[in-house]
């Protein structure tokens, strides 16, 4: 279940997380012997539109600019703020994950329901051994959250956090630093151009909804088994995605939940479909009609997590059977 929180650094609406040089975690590809990364890389290529993280989609005189992003903050988004540029100066639309009409409504959702995050019939000391509760305190601990108050979260959220290096946690709460989307809106603000989100406020919560309490369990003491990586998993992320690889972190974190004890393919096969169909194909499959109605009333731009890209799910892809071509930019 590890892949899932990391991957969701790639796929759910962005936190605003600081730049990972702040950390000092390695690159886990760099370190692969050279037939083990050549093999990755090949899974990777089976994928279309597997390279790249920004293609232009025309269908007649309508046009459409896909921008996949990195929702962690990171100085390497100048150059890529400079490339979109040009075309958000040409839209008459923004469409991203989550706009600020989505996040005003996630706040106020929370303030109203605070089930949403808090668990109201038990605890996580309650739901797992001693050993491991104390193990996760502590992680919590170190991350600026005392274990008492960590115990109520959904343990889903708990997973999440942890996935945040603890040398990231204080420009976390400060949100000092902003990822591509946050940019990319604050420049479409700028322009005049209308912000719109690509699916509900609420799609963060119903993202879990597939997976039980004792699936959010299970994810929580896979993360927490490998949580003094958590560096190493945030620098290989970010320099992946800067190079035009996303796919590949996929074909990666499947490699590494195969080497985890008690993990046999099959199991790690299901997960990952699982999570494919929750975080990827069911939005992607919703977002076309959202991307096509705003594409008819003029040049739009769409920008969200990199992973929506490659795949015979991926956006472009969905595209290409609506009657798009869709050709790379960068």
């Amino acid at each position: 279940m590890r892949i899932l929180l990391t991957l969701l650094c790639l796929l759910a609406a962005p936190l605003a997380l600081p730049a990972h040089a702040a950390c000092n975690g390695t690159n886990l590809l760099a370190q692969m012997p050279a037939e083990d990364r050549s093999r990755l890389e090949q899974a990777a290529a089976l994928q279309p539109f597997h390279q790249g993280n920004l293609f232009r989609a025309t269908k007649g005189d309508q046009q459409i600019t896909l921008v996949g992003t990195y929702h962690l903050g990171d100085p390497r988004h100048d150059q890529m703020l400079a490339a979109i540029t040009p075309h958000l100066d040409t839209a008459t639309t923004l469409l991203v994950e989550a706009g600020p009409e989505e996040e005003a409504a996630l706040m106020a959702a929370v303030a109203q329901d605070p089930s949403l995050f808090i668990m109201q019939d038990s605890t996580l000391p309650e739901l797992m051994e001693p050993a491991e509760w104390d193990a996760l305190s502590t992680a919590m601990t170190r991350r600026g959250m005392p274990g008492f108050m960590a115990a109520k979260f959904q343990p889903w959220y708990i997973s999440v956090l942890l996935a945040v290096p603890p040398c990231m946690m204080a420009e976390v709460q400060a949100q000092t630093s902003l990822g591509l989307d946050k940019l990319i809106i604050a420049a479409a603000e700028q322009r005049g151009i209308p912000v719109q989100g690509l699916e509900p406020h609420d799609t963060v919560f119903t993202l879990f909804d597939t997976f039980s309490r004792a699936d959010q369990i299970a994810m929580l003491r896979a993360s927490l088994a490998i949580e003094d990586q958590a560096e190493d998993y945030i620098t290989t992320l970010a320099d992946t995605y800067f190079a035009g690889e996303s796919r590949l972190i996929w074909e990666l974190m499947r490699d590494i939940s195969l080497q985890m004890p008690g993990y046999t393919p099959e199991q790690v096969d299901a997960d990952l479909a699982r999570m494919e169909q929750a975080l990827l194909i069911t939005r992607n499959q919703n977002w076309i009609a959202v991307i096509e109605a705003a594409a008819a009333r003029g040049p739009t731009l769409a920008a969200f997590g990199a992973l929506h890209l490659p795949g015979q799910h991926g956006i472009p892809f969905l595209l290409e059977k609506q009657g798009w071509t869709v050709t790379p930019i960068r």
